[in-house]
């Protein structure tokens, strides 16, 4: 049940995420128009002639909030413990266990011998 739901909050996040990307790419900024950079028009208005929003910018914010709203609950999903996935070793524990085993398997040199360095210099 709970993979069937992160995978229909995965291709949400998908299709809101390339629905955003489109809608952006059609859409023209206010200074787009040539007009608008000498003057003419009704670029120097708030909101300009049409309003606050139109079609693509509603749809714009509608797209962006589902992707913000599927992005919290892929976190979520994440962050439960024993959730979809089982629990893996993080790579610092992997990082730990590697160093215990590097440590473990070279032999030990006696405290005086280190500390003097004599343990480095070979002799004749």
């Amino acid at each position: 049940m709970q993979q069937a739901l992160l995978t229909v909050v995965l291709l949400l996040q998908v299709l809101s995420a390339l629905a955003m990307i489109g809608l952006v790419l059609v859409q023209h900024g206010k200074g787009a128009d040539m007009g608008a950079s000498f003057g003419s028009g009704s670029s120097g208005s708030l909101f300009g002639a049409t309003g606050s929003a139109n079609f693509l910018s509603r749809s714009t914010a509608v797209a962006a909030t589902v992707f913000f709203t599927s992005t919290l609950a892929l976190a979520y999903f994440g962050t439960q413990r024993g959730g979809v996935q089982e629990e893996a070793p993080s790579l610092l524990e992997q990082a730990a266990s590697a160093s215990a085993q590097a440590s473990a398997a070279l032999p030990a040199v006696a405290p005086s011998a280190a500390a003097s360095g004599a343990a480095l210099i070979p002799t004749k």
